[in-house]
């Protein structure tokens, strides 16, 4: 909470008219509320180019229906219910006539396995993504269509909505075998809502039918939606992670071919997305829908090098992750998939006389695209199983491209038991990167600032791969940039980071939050992305040590309630006791009545049954109940649960304050993998322990949770699991200086993430300076959300005339504040 002078300062509203242009004037007599103290003479760490990237992943539908800039949905009529259980051939087409999707010798090529067949005078029309094809007046579309018509037809091919034509008919005439046929549309009007249709007059066979706006990216072939290539580029990042993600490391790691059954849940595999687009082979996406792979590993590098960054895949490493956890053990399909990868990195890098160069110089990029890192595997929950097949990985791409970085990475948490092996393996054998990834709570950020400082400056580098706090409102936002602040200053460890997912389709979200938000006809940043923005293009090349106060810490003892929950199980819980630490009762219910104390907040369908609360929706997640007082502190929780059934354990929760904010041992969860403690702040989780474990159905477990002060200890069937100690403060108020090379300027980025404005002293050690400095605020109400419509979190740039060796700067309230400061 604000100190008493801090209630003195203006209300969030007032601060944005009055301070975001110019601080509040300062009145000699007033003390600062922080000071911020630079040494220009004290040398800092480094600030590579490459220190901030974007990940692409195709999660949200990202690529199909998102960058990859085709309007047609389901174009190869390869759709399946292996992607999708509602999926059919003929998804997001409606047909008019005798039309049937076939799979027989006809088809157009081997990899392209389905067709439709047209009797004469049928029709088929597409609906595209979202709510139809978007076409802009005047602008002009290219069509597309593989077709076969031993007999000969003409093709009409229209574009419509229900208000009529958008643009004039074109006809194609169409004669023997498969070919490829084109024409060209230019709109008579605009709308969101478009139909693509294709009428033939006699029997035709079509695949691979296409429509892409001629207007793409940098106009290239293939190519990428305009406005969403251009947000990306406008962030100026230093690398592009592709192409995943769960996407990497999920599925069969088979190839698609006869002799593996034409397998179609596939780990993402480079090999399957390169040449011509009718020949690549489509898969199921992991995210649940399908990948049409015509967004593959040429446009990834193609696209880096238009936008200046970096390229770095991920290739799998024969070990799955995201839930599957499995270790492929098979000497043959390892052999392959590392072949695979040397022959990815001679795809990049080698000459367009090489095997794999000139294929890529064939699809029309003869120069090398200057592959230096490679990541092998992601997130994977096996780290002795992982590490042995990334050890095979690195030695065969060292053995012949010994300066290509090779990534090892730590699996999907911050901390616990796979993270500390992950990590231990990669600094025995002296990995150079290691690959972070962790999702967490505002609360988290603003408490892990300091989480590198402790890093060993001689073991691997970090490569923060993803991350963010679990939202998209300006709140979010803040609290990633304090975090932030504690990367640069670590810039000599964390030398890659980048904020995950990039894209997200607002009516096919899987994942949530996302930087950059869209649908058919528009797009928009979100909070995360002006604050990502913000960074990139304000870095610096190398850290100035500053130091600065901190915000007292008025944290008391943990307090709250108690809670009974489960997730995807059904369980019984019994004989629940809360004692103070006096000894007092607070609570006692062993179900012999009614469950008249308890609240019930979550899902789910609890009843007392034979003596226990019994919660029996297998289905439901997160069925909280609670019982007791908010103000509970320094108290013993015991219950007595049995797991009857359903995929995880239990979930006991204590200090509960709300529906979003408590604690809960996590027994048994992941699918019944490990147990945890889990921290809720505002709706957003934290990890604060995390071990491998397994709760099994139909014994009963004595779980026994002691709450003193800020210390919590947890018991199972009488024997200590774990304690731990809640105290770290979530620090409001971060900073960290650099310095531009170019410019020469000094980069003062303030973070003050709380409800007042910080009046703070800035003492630049003697550096000389212009008085005047340019100032980028990024300010807003901490539940802000941009969307298409209203965008409150955007940057105001002003100029501030107040600078000195030693000045006063007011930072207002809910913001960061980046002041470039020239150097004289």
């Amino acid at each position: 909470m604000p100190s008493t002078r801090w209630r003195l300062a203006l209300s969030a509203t007032a601060l944005l008219t009055a301070t975001a242009v110019l601080p509040a004037p300062a009145h000699a007599e007033a003390a600062p509320d922080y000071t911020i103290a630079v040494d220009p003479s004290a040398e800092g760490a480094a600030i590579d180019d490459t220190m901030y990237g974007v990940f692409f992943e195709d999660i949200n539908r990202a690529a199909d229906g998102g960058l990859y800039a085709e309007l047609v949905q389901n174009r190869s009529f390869e759709y399946s219910t292996a992607d999708s259980g509602s999926y059919t051939p003929l998804t997001s087409w409606t047909v008019d006539g005798t039309v049937k999707a076939v799979d027989d010798a006809g088809r157009l090529n081997g990899r392209n396995r389905t067709y439709l067949s047209l009797d004469a005078g049928s029709s088929v029309t597409n609906s595209g993504y979202n709510t139809g094809i978007r076409v802009e007046k005047g602008k002009r579309y290219d069509f597309s269509v593989w077709a076969r018509a031993e007999n000969g037809t003409t093709l009409s091919v229209g574009l419509k909505d229900t208000a009529g034509a958008l643009a004039d008919t074109r006809r194609v005439a169409v004669e023997g075998g498969w070919a490829k046929y084109r024409a060209t549309f230019t709109a008579t009007r605009t709308s969101n809502r478009g139909r693509l249709a294709v009428t033939t007059t006699n029997a035709a066979a079509l695949d691979m039918v296409s429509l892409f706006p001629r207007d793409t990216y940098k106009n290239q072939p293939n190519g990428l939606r305009k406005d969403l290539a251009e947000k990306i580029a406008a962030l100026k990042p230093g690398f592009v992670r592709f192409p995943g993600g769960c996407l990497v490391n999920t599925g069969s790691m088979e190839d698609y071919s006869e002799a593996s059954g034409w397998q179609r849940k596939r780990s993402y595999q480079w090999k399957d997305t390169v040449g011509p687009v009718e020949e690549r082979a489509t898969n199921a996406n992991f995210w649940g829908y399908n990948q049409s792979y015509g967004l593959g590993y040429y446009e990834y590098f193609r696209f880096a090098e238009d936008i200046g960054a970096m390229p770095l895949p991920v290739v799998p490493a024969l070990v799955t992750g995201c839930g599957q956890n499995k270790a492929t053990d098979d000497e043959a399909l390892l052999k392959r998939h590392i072949q695979d990868t040397l022959d990815l990195i001679e795809f990049a890098n080698g000459p367009a006389t090489s095997t794999w160069g000139k294929v890529r110089a064939e699809m029309g990029h003869p120069k090398p695209f200057g592959l230096t890192h490679i990541g092998v595997g992601n997130e994977e929950n096996l780290p002795r199983e992982f590490f042995a097949r990334f050890e095979r990985f690195r030695a065969a791409i060292e053995a012949k491209h010994p300066d290509i970085t090779v990534i090892s990475n730590s699996g999907p948490d911050d901390s616990g038991t796979t993270f500390d092996t992950a990590w231990q393996l990669s600094r025995e054998g002296k990995v150079d990167m290691v690959d972070e990834h962790y999702y967490n709570s505002p609360q988290w950020f603003l408490q892990n600032n300091d989480r590198y400082d402790s890093y060993d400056r001689q073991g691997p580098k970090v490569f923060l791969g993803e991350y963010a706090s679990q939202g998209n409102a300006w709140k979010n936002a803040l609290a990633e940039a304090a975090f932030m602040t504690g990367l640069e200053r670590n810039a000599d460890i964390v030398e890659l980071a980048s904020y995950a997912p990039l894209l997200a389709n607002e009516d096919y979200v899987q994942w949530s939050p996302d930087m950059i938000w869209f649908n058919n006809h528009a797009s928009w940043g979100s909070a995360n992305y002006e604050l990502q923005k913000l960074f990139m293009t304000n870095t610096g090349d190398r850290v100035i040590p500053s130091t600065s106060t901190t915000t007292p810490d008025v944290s008391g003892p943990i307090t709250g309630a108690v809670g009974l929950s489960t997730w995807a199980t059904s369980a019984a819980y019994d004989d629940v006791k809360v004692t103070a630490a006096d000894g007092t009762t607070l609570l006692s219910d062993d179900f012999s009545g009614a469950a008249s104390r308890w609240t019930h907040t979550g899902g789910g369908s609890w009843s007392v049954q034979d003596g226990a609360y019994v919660q029996t929706d297998e289905a439901a997640e997160n069925t909280l109940v609670t019982a007791g007082d908010p103000a509970w502190q320094n108290y013993d929780l015991h219950v007595r649960a049995t797991k009857k059934s359903g995929k995880e354990g239990f979930l006991v929760a204590f200090g509960v304050k709300d529906t979003g904010n408590y604690y809960w041992w996590n027994l048994g969860g992941w699918n019944n993998t490990r147990s945890a403690v889990e921290q809720a702040v505002d709706g957003g989780k934290s990890t604060l322990i995390s071990k491998a474990g397994s709760i099994e159905t139909g014994r009963a477990y004595d779980i026994a949770i002691k709450v003193r002060g800020r210390q919590v200890t947890l018991c199972l069937d009488g024997q200590e699991w774990d304690s731990f100690t809640d105290d770290k403060p979530a620090e409001p108020f971060r900073q960290v200086v650099t310095e531009d090379a170019r410019t020469g300027d000094l980069i003062v980025k303030v973070v003050n993430a709380q409800e007042s404005a910080a009046r703070t002293a800035i003492d630049l050690g003697g550096a000389k300076v212009s008085s005047r400095a340019r100032v980028t605020t990024l300010a807003a109400d901490p539940d802000a959300v941009n969307t298409e419509t209203d965008t409150p979190v955007t940057p105001v740039t002003s100029t501030f005339p107040g600078v000195a060796d030693e000045f006063t700067y007011t930072f207002p309230a809910n913001s960061v504040t980046f002041l470039r400061i020239r150097q004289r």
